[in-house]
């Protein structure tokens, strides 16, 4: 790899140059400034990968369709194009590109999103990862039972695909009791609201969710205010990396016993500032990058990597000591 771990991401604008050799492309909004640009190449010597090249491509929040569909003929023509990992433009990319995908697994079909492009067998193949990133994270901030115990709610800001992956899982029969007694999702966009609940309805979960469209940040001041004590609070909206702030203002108070999790793990994290000030338990989204990126990996390249145990914790390990 060379020295600049961004050295042949395109321009702005620009698609990849044809790959080299065996290359994985990250799709977001500021990928240079990711910790898997540092850890990556980490990883693939521990993977024995050899040395793979992994290019950012930037893209700004909600880009013209045609940008999307660019990038994905590139993947899928370019022979030497592994596969790609998808952050914030999920949603839009699948919508956009549905119609470019030889397979999608039936978790992208049902949630409308796509995190994981992949080339098992030299066509491209979508998957949504997130529903299984997003339960191993959320299994290792909240205790197993816990939601079982007392009735607490889930406050999910933002509807993005993330939102429908947290939900979803929440939501999932086979956790029994141990679920909240209702999740509220906020958004301004009611397209993404209308998505997230199109899921929902079409699994038929018996836990209440309720989709509140928003103008702004006072708005999900007054429905935090009205949540259980010990309810789960997340910022699923970008607000603190792809773009400054918060979902919250400076005035709104979290309920007893809290738990906030912002699924950024860098940028300004100012929600996570108001969660430490209000006392109450903050967790970031490194476990979250963490699996996100390890269950891409895996897909990718075919490679086997545990969930848990101490071959995670050695990649753990590793990210930690480059964490940008």
């Amino acid at each position: 790899m060379t020295a600049d771990p961004t050295a042949l991401d395109p321009a702005p604008g620009e698609l990849p140059r044809p790959a080299q050799r065996p290359t994985l492309y990250f799709v977001g909004v500021t990928t240079g400034r990711s910790s898997i640009r540092t850890v990556f190449p980490r990883w693939a010597q521990a993977l024995g990968l050899g040395d793979v090249p992994l290019v950012g491509v930037d893209l700004p929040l909600h880009a013209p369709r045609e940008d999307y569909r660019r990038i994905v003929e590139f993947l899928a023509a370019d022979p030497l194009s592994a596969g790609a990992l998808v952050t914030t433009h999920k949603i839009d990319l699948y919508a956009a590109c549905a119609d470019l995908f030889a397979e999608i697994d039936p978790l992208a079909r049902l949630m409308g999103e796509v995190s994981c492009l992949a080339k098992p067998d030299g066509a491209l193949v979508a998957s949504a990862k997130d529903p299984i990133t997003a339960g191993l994270a959320l299994d290792s901030i909240i205790p197993k039972g816990r939601l079982a115990t007392a009735p607490a709610d889930a406050f999910v800001m933002g509807a993005g695909g993330s939102a429908i992956a947290i939900s979803w899982y929440l939501t999932r029969p086979e956790r029994g009791a141990d679920r909240p007694s209702r999740i509220v999702v906020t958004d301004p966009d009611r397209g993404r609201l209308a998505a997230l609940r199109r899921v929902h309805d079409e699994l038929g979960t018996d836990v209440p969710v309720e989709c509140r469209p928003i103008d702004g940040a006072p708005d999900n001041d007054a429905l935090l205010a009205g949540l259980a004590p010990g309810s789960l609070v997340v910022n699923a909206t970008g607000l603190g990396k792809d773009a400054p702030g918060s979902p919250l203002t400076g005035a709104a108070r979290f309920p007893a016993g809290a738990v906030a999790w912002d699924l950024n793990y860098r940028g300004e994290l100012v929600f996570l500032d108001q969660a430490r000030t209000a006392g109450v338990r903050e967790h970031d989204g490194w476990e979250y990058f963490l699996h996100g990126w390890t269950r891409v990996i895996a897909e990718v390249f075919q490679v086997e990597i545990p969930t848990s145990g101490p071959r995670f914790a050695e990649l753990g390990r590793l990210a930690a000591e480059v964490r940008r």
